[in-house]
């Protein structure tokens, strides 16, 4: 990870000062680097021997930066990481157009590793990603939303990078169709599980611990899990009250609903749904060998279900 972050660094740099500036910022902000992580481990897991890793992790890095400048302005959040949001730093304008920058440079990046596949997988990764960005869009202040279309949000937001992640480190690997399908399967598990505890900590989380203001998703009518399901089995009127707090994005309503969503078991409910995307996550990675990385990739996955922040 530390050759990782020195590519990460050298790759950021522009002659244009303002985009070195926000994309240093965001990228040294003290992200968690799951997803470059998963890209070294895969091809590691695989017994890769090359250094395309390393460039690719940055590649998957840049990406999620990407999504994360672009999202903070739609979304007009304030914080992120426990630090003012580069679209609150520096403005909409630059952090619109250092994401395109980032975009970009990862494009570069990935045609110099010079593989079709490795191109088709972020190509198509970074895609789908734009779609569950622009479904989670139509889905605010949505609360007819179901279980279903709100998985398939999270399919396409976060967990197919992390699918997409894995698949590198097997295709640089040279692994089997078969192995790189489950490796694939484990990163759309353990992307799930992710964000399924990321919405959870939306309305269970410390604020200085998870790096954000709580009640943001309610703030910008979310219809996620916890409220999917509040709403499902509480009374008609808690129901009520979490389906205008969605519809209204009424975030005085955030201590009413919060008392729902926790009388109802709807974190307990999240919380072990994340557990069995893991447990399932876990699973499919039992093709590979025994290893430090294999091993790595177990703890991984426990902890993005257990997590608190």
């Amino acid at each position: 990870m530390a050759a990782v972050d020195q590519v990460i660094r050298a790759r950021l740099h522009s002659d244009v000062a303002l985009v070195s500036q926000v994309g240093e910022y965001i990228v040294n902000s003290g992200g968690k680097r799951l997803r470059p992580a998963l890209v070294v481990l895969s091809a590691q897991a695989f017994g890769y021997g090359g250094k395309h890793h390393h460039e690719l992790a940055a590649v998957v890095e840049f990406i999620h930066t990407a999504t994360l400048l672009h999202d903070d302005v739609v979304d007009d959040s304030a914080m992120r990481r426990g630090k003012a949001t580069a679209s609150a730093l520096f403005g909409n304008s630059a952090s619109v157009l250092v994401g395109d920058f980032l975009y970009s440079r990862a494009f570069q990046m990935m045609v110099e590793v010079g593989d079709m596949r490795v191109m088709q997988t972020l190509a198509d990764a970074t895609n789908i990603i734009a779609e569950g960005e622009v479904l989670q869009l139509l889905n605010c202040h949505d609360a007819d939303v179901d279980a279903e279309n709100y998985l398939r949000v999270i399919y396409c937001k976060t967990a197919k990078l992390f699918e997409a992640a894995m698949r590198l480190g097997a295709i640089l690997s040279g692994a089997n169709a078969a192995n790189e399908q489950a490796v694939a399967l484990y990163g759309v598990h353990l992307g799930t599980a992710f964000q399924l505890v990321d919405d959870a900590l939306d309305y269970s989380g410390d604020v200085q611990e998870i790096g954000k203001n709580l009640g943001d998703d309610l703030a910008e009518g979310k219809p996620t899990l916890p409220l999917i399901y509040a709403m499902q089995h509480g009374s008609a009127a808690q129901s009520a009250l979490v389906r205008k707090a969605i519809e209204e994005g009424d975030i005085t309503l955030f201590d009413d609903v919060l008392k729902v969503v926790q009388q109802t078991g709807a974190l307990e409910y999240t919380r072990q749904q994340a557990q069995r995307e893991a447990d399932t996550a876990i699973a499919s990675i039992s093709i590979l060998p025994d290893s430090p990385y294999k091993k790595s990739l177990v703890e991984l996955a426990e902890f993005a279900a257990t997590r608190k922040y």
